[in-house]
């Protein structure tokens, strides 16, 4: 990845996520925080939990960065990561949006 340095709400979400520290994770995100992972919707801090138990740190999922951009909209973050584990392998990127210090928006695809 390029020298840029990720916001701080993106690198503890990977940090947790390469932890496994599920708490962590999900401490990363608002309370009305948005999850769509290509088309699947998961809404507030419940429905990450449940998405972080069946598609991330449930099936050891590690992230990679390979790239970061700031987004078209203030607050938004595009991040190229590579996904390891029991689960999705590949590379792509997740649409970060930040509110107050932490994620309030998060796209993959």
């Amino acid at each position: 990845m390029s020298d840029a340095v990720l916001p701080t709400p993106i690198q503890r979400f990977i940090d947790a996520t390469n932890r496994g520290d599920t708490e962590a994770f999900v401490a990363s995100f608002t309370e009305d925080a948005y999850l769509n992972d290509w088309g699947r919707e998961f809404e507030g801090r419940s429905g990450v939990r449940s998405w972080d138990s069946t598609d991330n740190i449930g099936v050891r999922a590690h992230f990679d960065p390979v790239s970061a951009h700031p987004g078209d909209q203030d607050g938004e973050y595009v991040v190229t990561l590579t996904v390891t584990g029991d689960g999705f392998n590949g590379t792509g990127p997740f649409l970060f949006t930040i509110r107050d210090g932490l994620i309030s928006r998060l796209v993959i695809s």
